[in-house]
Order: C-alpha cells, then structure tokens, then sequence
C-alpha cells in the first residue's frame, strides 16, 4: 500500500497577497516561508470567494463557498461551526492523527470541533500575549506571546511518536491585532490593543518604507468611480468604535505596516523550527505543506482600511504556497486562478482519498503536476453585509473575476455596479460599466455572474 503523506496547512491572518518576501514585499524577510515557494510551487493568482476570517476559513476547511456552509459573517455562529464537513474529520475517518493548533474563529466556542485528535485553540481573536488557551477541553492561561506558544504546539504535535501519518491545521493569530470580539460580532472599545510583534521584533524594520499603490486615494476621489462606497465612507466616519480602532493600529500608517511585517517574523521563526525538524526526522519530503492567508488586507487602496471584505484585489487575492517534492518541482510558478475552496479537495486527493460531492473546489493537484487540465477561467466573489459592523451592513455583493476582467454587483445598490479591465487597468482605478463599448461584456459578464452564483447554491 502506498505511504500516505504527512499534510500541514498554514493559515496567517489578514495576510496581503504581497506581505512576503518571496511575493515582492520590499523589506519584509521570510526566508523559511520563502523557501517553501523556491523548494515547491507559487500561485500567483490564488483568491478568497468570501474575503473575511469566519466565511473563508470555513472554506479552507470546507472546499465549499460560503453559500453553501452557512459561516457567511464573523457573527458567533458556534452551533454550525461544529457540523461543519472539514477535511480533517475525512481524513481522521481515513486514518490520519489530526491536530488542530491556533485560531478557530467560526463562532468564538473555543471548545474542540469534530475531526482533530489533538486540538489547541482560544475564544475569538484570542489575545497576543498572554492568552486563554483550551487544550483538548482544558482552559488555562498560558504566560508568553501567542505566535511562540502555538509554534511550540504545533512542533510537539508533529514530533509525537506515532505509528500513521498526521495531518495539521495551523492557524495563526498573526497578523490580527488585539481586539475583543463580543458572541454577535461587535468590537469592544476598551479592548483594543493594537499590532504587537514579539518583544525581540519590536524594533524590527524601524524606518522601512512600503511604497503606496496607485488606488491609495482619498475617499471623496473614490466615490466619484464606486458610488456604492460613497454612504458607506459617511457611515464609517459616524462609528466612534471605528475611531478607536483606526488610532489603536495606526490605520493607514507605514507604522502599521511595519508592525505587522515585525509580527510575521515569528510566524517565519515557527515554520522554520517546522522545517527543520520534519528535515532531521526525514519526513520532510513525504509532507504536503500548503501556506495561505485568510484574507487580504487593504493599506489605504481605494479608500479602505483597516479593512478586507471587499473584491478589489488587495482584499481577495491571497498568497498560496505548495511543497511536496513527489509531486512539485522546485521553483514552480502556476498562474491558473486558485481559490481557497481549492485546498480542501487538494489535499484530500494528496491523502488518497476522493473528494465528496459536496465539495465546490477543485484539487490543485493537476497544476502541481506541470499538467494544463481543462481550467476555471471565472469564479465567484460574495459578501454578506454585516448587522454588527453599521458602516457594512449594506455592503453585500456579488462579484464575478475572470483572467482579464472584473465585476461588481452591489446587492443593495442597483446602478452602482463596477466593470474594470485588469489587463489594462490592474489597481482598478477606472470603472467602465457606463462605456457604451463595454455594454456587451458588461451583460456577458452578468450572465457568468448568475451561473456562477447558481452552481455556489447548488443549483
């Protein structure tokens, strides 16, 4: 029978497409992430369906758009959260040790789900320093910064004795920051503790400058081409919460982005204690390792931040890293649209098992190979406005984004809908949904739209 290997997925939070080395950040170092994209496989054009924590890890976990599992908002939908069909509850029935390490965060429950032999997690958010931590059922705190606490975990879990192949979810607090997330969604104020790196990071890239993109405007410029933003700008200004938050993460601010860089550097420390330890142990070539965030993240680009629901592509677009030397070559860059529905099935195809039919994503698996399969050339974007966050609550939208082209329909905004050439036009600065000339793409691409959003109910 064939050796089964060991699988680890990696999930950072709020990581942009951008924020490592390997994917072009100009003075982030990551050289253990890195080396997962040199010794292995970088998508350069992989994306989340629903851009925000709760829906997209159900996703990860799923294979399945947020229409179809239920985790549509950050709201605390704890019940659901434990029938979820995850891949690892396949692949404990398939025979794997499973361990889940770090964030759950689809519902604040930190009590463990169905599927993970091992399981280490924390209400919500968590917290940076100093956490709560349940391990299998017991609540302690536990002295120390969260991203070192669950590297230590999750390398003694991978370096447990054991007897069949293991499979591990890893996701990590990095690089949210603190803030206290009630059971219905919203902030608590007095919770808000910002970006706080590992005491031995906190100077680090002190004076390192992130060059702006060109779609960092003012909001009243953005209005002017995405009319649906423009009552949401005037709501936002109106949340004295949002206020709070904005000033606690120096929203907007190179020192922002210096803060979550320093905070990653931890998270590149873990991954590389696992490296080396999955090398001194031989089992480093017999261990699927896929890398990927949980959203994006916009640095003031179209107006928005601190902020990631929304389909412009700092907030969709999601690094996606692969190493499994049987089936990967090194240095392996695969430009095919991939999507987080699509590590799921991936993996279990990986494991030997088969995919269900409830599962939407497709397995990467042919792209990892070299080959050219028949591919996706669209997918879905969707967003659920939120009841607890009043600035998004008229947000929701359905988006439809092929290999060149982009479009936006706003639920709750007939005629504000937004079409954009990204061959052309890749910070999405001009909408051409009025251009005469476009018409007919525009109504082709409504069209994919409803297809698209028809197969995501299963229709």
């Amino acid at each position: 029978m064939r050796t089964r290997p060991n699988i680890i997925v990696i999930v950072i939070d709020d990581l942009r497409w951008d924020e490592l080395g390997v994917t072009g950040h100009p003075y982030m170092k990551t050289p253990h992430i890195d080396r997962l994209a040199h010794e292995g496989a970088r998508f350069t054009h992989a994306f989340h369906t629903t851009p925000l924590c709760s829906p997209n890890r159900a996703s990860i976990l799923t294979g399945q758009y947020a229409s179809r599992h239920g985790i549509i908002d950050n709201v605390g939908r704890d019940v659901a959260s434990h029938r979820l069909p995850t891949y690892p509850l396949a692949l404990q029935k398939a025979g794997y040790e499973t361990g889940h390490v770090g964030k759950w965060h689809m519902g604040n429950d930190a009590s463990p789900r169905p599927g993970n032999d091992y399981w280490v997690s924390f209400r919500g958010q968590g917290k940076l320093v100093d956490p709560e931590l349940q391990e299998n059922g017991q609540r302690h705190v536990v002295r120390g910064y969260v991203t070192d606490l669950l590297n230590e975990r999750a390398l003694g879990f991978v370096e447990r004795p054991r007897q069949r192949p293991f499979a591990l979810y890893m996701a990590h607090k990095a690089v949210h920051p603190d803030v206290f997330q009630r059971q219905d969604g919203t902030i608590d104020p007095d919770s808000l503790g910002g970006y706080v790196p590992a005491e031995r990071h906190r100077d680090l890239y002190r004076g390192c400058v992130f060059p702006p993109q060109p779609s960092v405007l003012p909001t009243d410029v953005v209005s002017r081409s995405k009319p649906a933003l423009a009552e949401a700008f005037v709501r936002k200004e109106r949340e004295p919460a949002g206020r709070a938050l904005l000033a606690s993460i120096h929203a907007g601010s190179q020192e922002e982005i210096r803060l979550r860089a320093a905070m990653m550097a931890s998270v590149d420390e873990g991954i590389g204690m696992l490296l080396g330890s999955l090398e001194r142990s031989g089992a480093l070539d017999r261990t699927l390792i896929v890398f990927v965030s949980d959203n994006g993240y916009f640095f003031g680009e179209h107006g928005l931040g601190p902020e990631r629901r929304f389909a412009y592509e700092d907030g969709i677009r999601s690094p996606l890293l692969v190493r499994y030397p049987p089936l990967v070559k090194p240095g392996t860059v695969i430009d095919a649209l991939a999507l987080a529905l699509d590590i799921a099935p991936t993996v279990l195809e990986v494991a030997g098992e088969t995919p269900g039919p409830n599962i939407q994503g497709r397995s990467l698996v042919p792209l990892l190979r070299g080959e050219r399969p028949a591919w996706r050339t669209s997918f879905l974007a969707e967003y659920y406005g939120e009841a607890a966050i009043p600035w998004l609550v008229a947000m929701s939208y359905k988006a439809v984004r092929t290999d060149r082209y982009k479009y936006i329909d706003w639920t709750q905004y007939p005629g504000c809908d937004e079409l954009y050439d990204l061959a052309s036009d890749p910070h999405e600065l001009t909408n051409l949904t009025r251009d005469p000339g476009r018409a007919g793409l525009r109504a082709e691409l409504r069209g994919e739209l409803r297809r698209l959003v028809a197969e995501s109910f299963g229709l």
